[in-house]
């Protein structure tokens, strides 16, 4: 086991290495009320339950007569479902969704990190 820790990284230099090797948090923020106003139309979305899961947390919300689900994953895959049937699958990070914002944090002491 200790001959895999050995191996020499040959794709990033030495002096680079150290600024990737700390703890990195990443934090996906989302205004779900608005992103589902873009998704399915209509306004004043209300989260009316949360559910939290080792991997994901789902919020439901309403809107009159209409009920959705949204799952967000910890890796910033979303699943979005208007009642019962799938209006989104795929990764709310991409940059195309301008309601979820993606910051970066350091671990060990939470600062914020700035990626250029």
């Amino acid at each position: 086991m200790n001959e895999l820790q050995n191996i020499p990284n040959n794709l990033t230099p030495p002096e680079e290495q150290s600024a990737w090797a700390d703890l990195v948090i990443c934090r996906v923020e989302v205004d779900l009320p608005n992103w589902l106003s873009q998704l399915a139309g209509g306004n004043n979305w209300q989260v009316y339950s949360e559910s939290e899961y080792d991997h994901s947390i789902s919020f439901l919300l309403r809107q009159g007569k209409k009920e959705a689900e949204v799952t967000l994953f910890n890796n910033g895959y979303a699943q979005v479902d208007l009642n019962g049937k799938s209006i989104f699958d795929g990764s709310i990070t991409s940059g195309a969704n301008k309601c979820a914002h993606l910051s970066y944090y350091r671990a060990d002491n939470g600062d914020p990190i700035v990626l250029n």
